[in-house]
Protein backbone atom coordinates (compact mmCIF):
# COMPACT_ATOMS: atom_id res chain seq x y z
CA UNK A 1 0.00 0.00 0.00
CA UNK A 2 1.58 3.20 -1.28
CA UNK A 3 1.01 6.01 1.98
CA UNK A 4 1.94 9.56 1.02
CA UNK A 5 3.37 11.75 3.54
CA UNK A 6 2.28 15.49 4.39
CA UNK A 7 5.19 17.43 4.66
CA UNK A 8 4.40 18.24 7.86
CA UNK A 9 5.81 14.60 8.66
CA UNK A 10 8.72 14.24 6.41
CA UNK A 11 12.33 14.84 7.74
CA UNK A 12 13.39 17.91 7.62
CA UNK A 13 16.61 17.10 5.34
CA UNK A 14 17.41 15.05 3.46
CA UNK A 15 19.74 13.29 5.92
CA UNK A 16 17.33 12.56 8.28
CA UNK A 17 16.40 9.17 9.53
CA UNK A 18 13.18 7.68 7.74
CA UNK A 19 9.77 8.55 9.55
CA UNK A 20 8.50 5.66 11.82
CA UNK A 21 5.29 4.75 9.84
CA UNK A 22 2.39 4.46 12.13
CA UNK A 23 -0.98 2.66 11.84
CA UNK A 24 -3.86 3.56 14.32
CA UNK A 25 -6.93 1.23 15.35
CA UNK A 26 -9.66 3.09 15.74
CA UNK A 27 -9.22 5.36 13.61
CA UNK A 28 -12.92 7.03 13.91
CA UNK A 29 -13.20 6.86 17.38
CA UNK A 30 -12.32 9.88 19.84
CA UNK A 31 -9.17 8.57 20.95
CA UNK A 32 -8.20 7.52 17.39
CA UNK A 33 -8.68 10.99 15.79
CA UNK A 34 -6.75 12.73 18.37
CA UNK A 35 -3.61 9.98 17.18
CA UNK A 36 -4.25 11.01 13.42
CA UNK A 37 -4.11 14.97 14.09
CA UNK A 38 -0.98 14.39 17.01
CA UNK A 39 0.80 12.20 14.21
CA UNK A 40 -0.15 14.40 11.19
CA UNK A 41 1.38 17.61 13.20
CA UNK A 42 4.28 15.45 14.23
CA UNK A 43 8.21 15.88 12.37
CA UNK A 44 8.89 12.32 12.58
CA UNK A 45 6.18 9.81 12.13
CA UNK A 46 3.82 9.48 8.85
CA UNK A 47 0.54 7.94 9.44
CA UNK A 48 0.63 4.52 7.11
CA UNK A 49 -2.05 2.83 8.65
CA UNK A 50 -6.26 3.22 10.50
CA UNK A 51 -7.99 0.48 11.45
CA UNK A 52 -12.11 0.34 12.12
CA UNK A 53 -14.76 -2.12 13.01
CA UNK A 54 -16.72 -4.16 10.33
CA UNK A 55 -19.78 -2.06 9.56
CA UNK A 56 -18.40 1.32 10.51
CA UNK A 57 -19.86 4.14 8.47
CA UNK A 58 -15.91 5.22 8.13
CA UNK A 59 -14.67 2.50 6.40
CA UNK A 60 -13.58 3.57 2.87
CA UNK A 61 -12.69 7.17 4.37
CA UNK A 62 -9.78 8.80 3.57
CA UNK A 63 -8.55 8.77 7.60
CA UNK A 64 -7.49 12.65 7.67
CA UNK A 65 -10.63 13.81 5.99
CA UNK A 66 -12.28 15.06 9.45
CA UNK A 67 -9.22 17.52 9.30
CA UNK A 68 -9.62 18.79 5.64
CA UNK A 69 -7.04 17.15 4.39
CA UNK A 70 -6.39 13.95 2.13
CA UNK A 71 -3.41 11.50 3.67
CA UNK A 72 -3.98 8.79 1.11
CA UNK A 73 -4.62 6.19 3.68
CA UNK A 74 -7.89 4.67 4.09
CA UNK A 75 -9.86 3.40 6.65
CA UNK A 76 -9.87 -0.26 6.77
CA UNK A 77 -11.57 -3.36 8.59
CA UNK A 78 -8.90 -5.89 7.07
CA UNK A 79 -5.85 -5.98 9.73
CA UNK A 80 -3.68 -7.27 6.97
CA UNK A 81 -4.19 -4.24 4.88
CA UNK A 82 -4.37 -1.88 7.83
CA UNK A 83 -0.68 -2.90 9.14
CA UNK A 84 1.07 -3.56 5.74
CA UNK A 85 3.35 -0.49 5.76
CA UNK A 86 3.12 0.22 9.50
CA UNK A 87 6.05 -0.07 11.88
CA UNK A 88 3.95 0.64 14.99
CA UNK A 89 0.57 0.10 15.75
CA UNK A 90 -1.35 2.48 18.24
CA UNK A 91 -4.24 1.05 19.93
CA UNK A 92 -7.01 2.75 21.93
CA UNK A 93 -10.13 -0.09 21.51
CA UNK A 94 -11.17 -3.02 23.14
CA UNK A 95 -9.48 -6.03 24.72
CA UNK A 96 -11.05 -8.61 22.25
CA UNK A 97 -10.04 -6.18 19.10
CA UNK A 98 -6.78 -5.53 20.84
CA UNK A 99 -5.88 -8.95 21.24
CA UNK A 100 -6.64 -9.67 17.85
CA UNK A 101 -4.73 -6.80 16.36
CA UNK A 102 -1.44 -7.69 18.62
CA UNK A 103 -1.75 -11.39 16.73
CA UNK A 104 -1.42 -9.99 13.51
CA UNK A 105 1.44 -7.30 14.88
CA UNK A 106 3.38 -10.47 16.51
CA UNK A 107 3.12 -12.66 13.01
CA UNK A 108 4.10 -9.28 10.73
CA UNK A 109 6.89 -7.62 13.61
CA UNK A 110 4.91 -4.73 13.57
CA UNK A 111 5.63 -2.81 17.31
CA UNK A 112 3.08 -1.90 19.38
CA UNK A 113 1.38 0.78 21.85
CA UNK A 114 -1.20 0.00 23.82
CA UNK A 115 -3.46 1.88 25.46
CA UNK A 116 -6.56 -0.20 25.63
CA UNK A 117 -8.10 -0.90 28.92
CA UNK A 118 -10.19 -3.52 30.97
CA UNK A 119 -8.12 -6.52 29.95
CA UNK A 120 -8.19 -9.78 32.39
CA UNK A 121 -5.54 -11.61 33.93
CA UNK A 122 -5.43 -14.21 31.17
CA UNK A 123 -5.49 -11.56 28.32
CA UNK A 124 -2.51 -10.22 30.06
CA UNK A 125 -0.61 -13.34 30.01
CA UNK A 126 -1.40 -13.59 26.36
CA UNK A 127 -0.02 -10.09 25.67
CA UNK A 128 3.05 -10.95 27.16
CA UNK A 129 3.42 -13.99 25.36
CA UNK A 130 3.04 -11.73 21.83
CA UNK A 131 5.64 -9.30 23.21
CA UNK A 132 8.22 -12.53 23.05
CA UNK A 133 7.95 -11.58 19.12
CA UNK A 134 7.11 -7.97 19.12
CA UNK A 135 7.83 -4.91 21.06
CA UNK A 136 4.74 -3.88 23.29
CA UNK A 137 4.32 -1.13 25.15
CA UNK A 138 1.27 -1.06 27.81
CA UNK A 139 -0.24 1.02 30.14
CA UNK A 140 -3.67 1.89 31.77
CA UNK A 141 -3.10 5.64 30.88
CA UNK A 142 -0.48 6.96 28.00
CA UNK A 143 -0.03 10.47 29.61
CA UNK A 144 2.86 11.81 30.73
CA UNK A 145 1.73 13.82 33.51
CA UNK A 146 -0.32 10.48 34.85
CA UNK A 147 2.42 8.61 35.03
CA UNK A 148 4.65 11.17 36.97
CA UNK A 149 1.73 10.99 39.18
CA UNK A 150 2.19 7.19 39.63
CA UNK A 151 6.01 8.38 40.72
CA UNK A 152 4.95 10.80 43.20
CA UNK A 153 1.84 8.33 44.66
CA UNK A 154 4.81 5.24 45.26
CA UNK A 155 7.10 7.90 46.92
CA UNK A 156 3.59 9.10 49.17
CA UNK A 157 2.33 6.12 50.18
CA UNK A 158 5.72 5.32 51.54
CA UNK A 159 6.17 8.30 53.88
CA UNK A 160 2.43 8.20 54.59
CA UNK A 161 2.50 4.20 55.58
CA UNK A 162 0.96 4.59 58.95
CA UNK A 163 -2.02 6.99 60.05
CA UNK A 164 -3.32 7.83 56.67
CA UNK A 165 -6.41 6.44 54.95
CA UNK A 166 -6.46 5.72 50.97
CA UNK A 167 -9.08 6.81 48.92
CA UNK A 168 -9.13 6.61 44.85
CA UNK A 169 -11.53 8.77 43.36
CA UNK A 170 -12.08 8.67 39.71
CA UNK A 171 -14.46 10.21 37.08
CA UNK A 172 -14.81 9.66 32.91
CA UNK A 173 -17.86 10.45 30.40
CA UNK A 174 -20.65 8.42 29.87
CA UNK A 175 -19.44 6.57 27.58
CA UNK A 176 -16.94 4.75 29.38
CA UNK A 177 -17.52 0.82 29.85
CA UNK A 178 -15.18 -0.54 32.39
CA UNK A 179 -14.87 0.47 35.90
CA UNK A 180 -13.07 1.90 38.24
CA UNK A 181 -10.60 3.22 35.17
CA UNK A 182 -7.73 1.38 34.05
CA UNK A 183 -5.06 4.36 35.15
CA UNK A 184 -7.22 4.38 39.29
CA UNK A 185 -6.80 0.61 39.17
CA UNK A 186 -2.97 1.32 38.35
CA UNK A 187 -2.29 3.87 41.09
CA UNK A 188 -4.22 1.74 43.56
CA UNK A 189 -1.41 -0.78 42.26
CA UNK A 190 1.60 1.53 42.69
CA UNK A 191 0.38 2.31 46.58
CA UNK A 192 -0.06 -1.17 47.32
CA UNK A 193 3.03 -2.41 46.06
CA UNK A 194 4.57 0.64 47.83
CA UNK A 195 2.57 -0.48 51.13
CA UNK A 196 4.01 -4.35 50.24
CA UNK A 197 0.60 -5.09 49.91
CA UNK A 198 -1.93 -7.20 47.33
CA UNK A 199 -4.58 -4.89 45.80
CA UNK A 200 -6.46 -7.66 45.28
CA UNK A 201 -6.13 -8.23 49.24
CA UNK A 202 -6.92 -4.82 50.26
CA UNK A 203 -9.51 -3.21 47.32
CA UNK A 204 -13.01 -1.72 48.11
CA UNK A 205 -14.86 -1.17 45.27
CA UNK A 206 -17.92 0.07 47.02
CA UNK A 207 -19.57 1.01 50.26
CA UNK A 208 -23.77 0.81 51.10
CA UNK A 209 -25.14 0.03 53.90
CA UNK A 210 -24.14 -0.30 57.84
CA UNK A 211 -20.59 -0.99 56.34
CA UNK A 212 -18.73 -1.04 60.34
CA UNK A 213 -15.95 1.03 60.50
CA UNK A 214 -12.92 1.57 57.94
CA UNK A 215 -10.32 -1.07 58.18
CA UNK A 216 -7.36 1.10 57.84
CA UNK A 217 -5.35 -1.42 55.47
CA UNK A 218 -8.07 -0.92 52.85
CA UNK A 219 -7.75 0.92 49.42
CA UNK A 220 -11.14 2.35 48.40
CA UNK A 221 -12.13 3.20 45.21
CA UNK A 222 -15.08 5.39 44.33
CA UNK A 223 -16.39 5.92 40.54
CA UNK A 224 -17.89 8.79 38.74
CA UNK A 225 -19.90 8.42 35.09
CA UNK A 226 -21.20 11.15 33.49
CA UNK A 227 -21.04 13.70 30.82
CA UNK A 228 -18.05 14.37 28.82
CA UNK A 229 -15.51 14.20 31.45
CA UNK A 230 -12.12 12.99 29.94
CA UNK A 231 -10.60 11.75 33.21
CA UNK A 232 -10.08 13.26 36.56
CA UNK A 233 -8.27 11.23 39.38
CA UNK A 234 -7.76 11.68 42.90
CA UNK A 235 -6.08 9.94 45.91
CA UNK A 236 -6.78 11.20 48.94
CA UNK A 237 -4.43 10.27 51.84
CA UNK A 238 -6.48 11.30 54.99
CA UNK A 239 -4.84 11.76 58.52
CA UNK A 240 -5.79 12.89 61.46
CA UNK A 241 -5.57 16.80 61.39
CA UNK A 242 -5.14 16.90 57.38
CA UNK A 243 -5.24 15.06 54.58
CA UNK A 244 -3.11 15.28 51.36
CA UNK A 245 -4.83 14.95 47.94
CA UNK A 246 -2.67 13.84 44.46
CA UNK A 247 -4.44 14.49 41.50
CA UNK A 248 -4.38 14.97 38.01
CA UNK A 249 -7.15 16.10 35.28
CA UNK A 250 -7.40 15.55 31.99
CA UNK A 251 -8.99 18.45 29.90
CA UNK A 252 -8.30 16.87 26.65
CA UNK A 253 -7.07 13.64 25.27
CA UNK A 254 -4.40 15.54 23.66
CA UNK A 255 -2.00 14.61 26.93
CA UNK A 256 -2.74 10.75 25.79
CA UNK A 257 -1.80 11.02 22.40
CA UNK A 258 1.41 12.26 22.94
CA UNK A 259 2.77 10.09 25.40
CA UNK A 260 1.66 7.56 22.89
CA UNK A 261 3.77 9.21 20.58
CA UNK A 262 6.37 9.15 22.61
CA UNK A 263 5.73 5.39 23.38
CA UNK A 264 6.15 4.68 20.00
CA UNK A 265 9.42 6.88 19.09
CA UNK A 266 10.86 4.69 22.22
CA UNK A 267 10.23 1.18 20.46
CA UNK A 268 12.13 2.51 17.60
CA UNK A 269 15.00 0.93 19.83
CA UNK A 270 13.68 -2.14 20.60
CA UNK A 271 13.34 -5.15 18.60
CA UNK A 272 10.95 -7.77 21.43
CA UNK A 273 9.55 -6.85 24.90
CA UNK A 274 7.02 -5.83 26.74
CA UNK A 275 7.71 -2.23 27.97
CA UNK A 276 5.65 0.67 30.22
CA UNK A 277 5.65 4.12 30.51
CA UNK A 278 8.01 3.91 33.20
CA UNK A 279 10.23 2.58 30.72
CA UNK A 280 9.35 5.37 28.56
CA UNK A 281 10.01 7.86 30.58
CA UNK A 282 13.05 6.36 32.53
CA UNK A 283 11.13 6.14 36.39
CA UNK A 284 11.84 2.92 37.13
CA UNK A 285 14.29 2.88 40.29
Amino acid sequence: MTVPASPSSLPSSAGAAAPCRVAVAGASGRMGRMLIEAIRASDDLVLAGALDVEGSTFLGNDATAFLGHASGVTITADVQEGLSGADVLIDFTRPEGTLAHLAVCADRGVKAVIGTTGFTGVQKAEIASFAQRTAVVMAPNMSVGVNVTFKLLEMAAKALSTGYDIEIIEAHHRHKVDAPSGTALKMGEVIADALGRDLKDCAVYGREGVTGERDPSTIGFATVRGGDIVGDHTVLFAGTGERIEISHRSSSRAGYAQGSLRAARFLAAHRMGLFDMFDVLGLHG
